[in-house]
């Protein structure tokens, strides 16, 4: 196991709404995308989700609220929840997921990323 600089796995790609697996722990992903723009309304009927920024802004609208996190922040999207990550300006982002976890979640659409690429 080698130590993982994140600044160098995000210099690996450009493509925004893709995540890209850089770690394990047990049976779930550590995880790291670039968003801008709107995704789509979906949830994760067996599974929750983190959410971390590491650089820009992330708004998660929910039902009945909006969460918007900066640097350094982090929230946990419960299994069920609806949810639409939003960032207006290219936002990059650390996931924790189980592996079984698709970014869709009950939604198959052409952003549907069912198995990550290891980077």
């Amino acid at each position: 196991m080698d130590k993982v600089n994140l600044a160098e796995k995000f210099a690996q790609f450009s493509e925004q709404w893709t995540p890209k697996i850089v770690g394990e722990v047990d049976d779930y992903h550590v995880k790291i995308a670039k968003l801008q723009g709107e995704f789509v309304w979906h949830k994760h009927d067996e599974e929750d989700e983190l959410f971390m920024v590491i650089d820009g802004s992330l708004t998660i609208k929910l039902r009945d609220r909006d969460v918007t996190l900066a640097p350094g922040e982090f929230f946990v999207v419960p299994k069920g929840v609806e949810h639409l990550p939003v960032a207006e300006e290219e936002c990059k982002l650390l996931m924790f997921e189980r592996q079984s976890v698709v970014n869709t979640g009950n939604v198959e659409n052409e952003r549907t990323v069912a198995e990550p690429e290891r980077i």
